[in-house]
């Protein structure tokens, strides 16, 4: 028997919960991976400036083409296409095998073209992963708690750089070795996922999708690149790329200045700025579970949304408005990550997923996610530039920034809290 509120034409659903979450949870390691891979990137910089003497062009250059940027768009493009074509498994599986294998020119890296090659195929394969665990964790969701499966990858986006940091404050005193040690945990576990998910199922959904015969009065059934550029999906694409782009913008530029904020408040040390970092990313988990993951399949996710906006802009306007003390900080952080858990990358994960149909999911995915990340990439070559005009006016512009994706996600939010994928199916085509 059918749960409740699932049409006939679903898929049958496991009645095995904890096989659910079991399958969440290794497709959501992806994100662990994508956010690991940026912010032990973005620890070694320094170290990798002092060993190899990179000059500043380089060390943009690397920041621009690795996982946070442009080599995830290209792998996001690429890979979300082929999720669609040849399906979740192969992609999801074979690609971690990929990024081990750029991940080890990191771990043995001894000049500066290692660095530069490792992390571009390491941002290759974070990108191509994205949208086949988003898509895959969508799809074996229970149709009532689509919203508690996606949080679970976003609570692992946030994981990934609290261990991350605290190895690095741990292994603080090995130097370089340090940062070897922390790429080679992440090839480690991809590895481990290799043989974890190679036994895991293909998507029901996809499989069905791909058995199925055409309707060519029913193009959500189609998956062509030609039926993903509709007026409808267009519209779709625009919304979701606009909303999570603007957010994007502040989240890559805050990564720039906020060692800054940490250095300048009372000259803290090392310890405190990654005890402070690591405070962030915990308090964004708590937030993820304790709203995102209880409500999003219960309240109205459009009031949701707004309500985490107001609170970024909110956080990010104190640091524009009073100076710089660590009471100002420390509420500048808390408003912000407890903000961001139930916020701009939690709600795109959910409705990138939900807004497209099952045969074009990953490649929509995949698209948007390569406009997102290249996008940043482009503008991580004017942050410098940014800083430049002064802290209170770059911290104006990065309200700005958030204020735009508020809005835009406020105006825009889908309702689908709770229906299933085959019910938002047919209100696009009967739309």
């Amino acid at each position: 028997m059918k749960a409740d509120g699932e049409l006939a034409s679903g898929p049958e659903r496991s009645p095995s919960d904890r096989e659910d979450w079991k399958n969440t949870i290794l497709a959501g390691l992806a994100n662990y991976i994508d956010a690991g891979s940026i912010v032990a990137g973005s620890a070694a910089l320094a170290l990798w400036v002092e060993t190899y003497r990179l000059s500043t062009n380089l060390v943009g250059l690397i920041g621009a083409f690795g996982p946070n940027a442009i080599a995830a768009g290209i792998g996001a493009l690429i890979g979300g296409r082929l999720c669609d074509k040849l399906g979740r498994k192969k992609i999801y599986q074979y690609d971690m095998l990929f990024y081990a294998f750029g991940m080890m020119w990191l771990v043995f890296a001894m000049n500066a073209w290692m660095i530069v090659l490792g992390f571009f195929l390491v941002g290759l394969a974070v990108g191509a992963d994205i949208p086949a665990s988003w898509s895959l964790i969508a799809e074996m969701a229970p149709d009532k708690k689509r919203g508690q499966h996606s949080g679970v990858a976003q609570v692992l986006w946030y994981l990934g750089p609290v261990v991350v940091l605290l190895m690095f404050l741990v292994l603080e005193p090995l130097g370089l070795l340090a940062a070897r040690l922390v790429f080679a945990h992440l090839a480690v576990l991809a590895l481990a996922l290799t043989f974890l998910r190679s036994r895991m199922k293909e998507s029901k959904r996809w499989l069905q999708a791909q058995t199925s015969k055409p309707d060519e009065n029913a193009p959500f059934k189609l998956g062509r690149w030609r039926d993903l550029f509709t007026r409808q999906h267009i519209g779709s694409m625009a919304f979701l790329a606009g909303m999570y782009l603007f957010w994007n913008l502040w989240a890559g530029t805050n990564g720039f200045f906020f060692p800054y904020i940490l250095r300048t408040v009372g000259n803290q040390s090392q310890a405190m700025s990654v005890a402070i970092q690591a405070l962030s990313f915990l308090i964004g988990m708590a937030s993820i579970y304790f709203v995102f993951m209880k409500y999003a399949d219960k309240l109205n996710q459009r009031m949701l949304f707004g309500f985490s906006a107001l609170l970024q802009v909110i956080g990010m306007s104190l640091l524009a408005i009073f100076p710089l003390t660590l009471p100002v900080a420390l509420a500048h952080v808390f408003l912000m990550a407890f903000g961001q858990g139930f916020g701009a990358q939690c709600f795109f994960q959910l409705w990138s997923s939900e807004m497209f149909p099952t045969l074009l999911r990953s490649t929509a995915q995949g698209v948007m996610f390569a406009v997102v990340r290249v996008a940043l990439g482009v503008f991580s070559f004017f942050v410098p530039f940014l800083t430049a005009t002064g802290f209170t006016a770059l911290a104006w512009i990065l309200v700005g920034f958030l204020s735009i994706s508020g809005v835009i996600g406020f105006i825009w939010a889908p309702r689908n809290e709770g229906k299933s994928l085959e019910q938002l199916d047919a209100e696009r085509v009967a739309a």
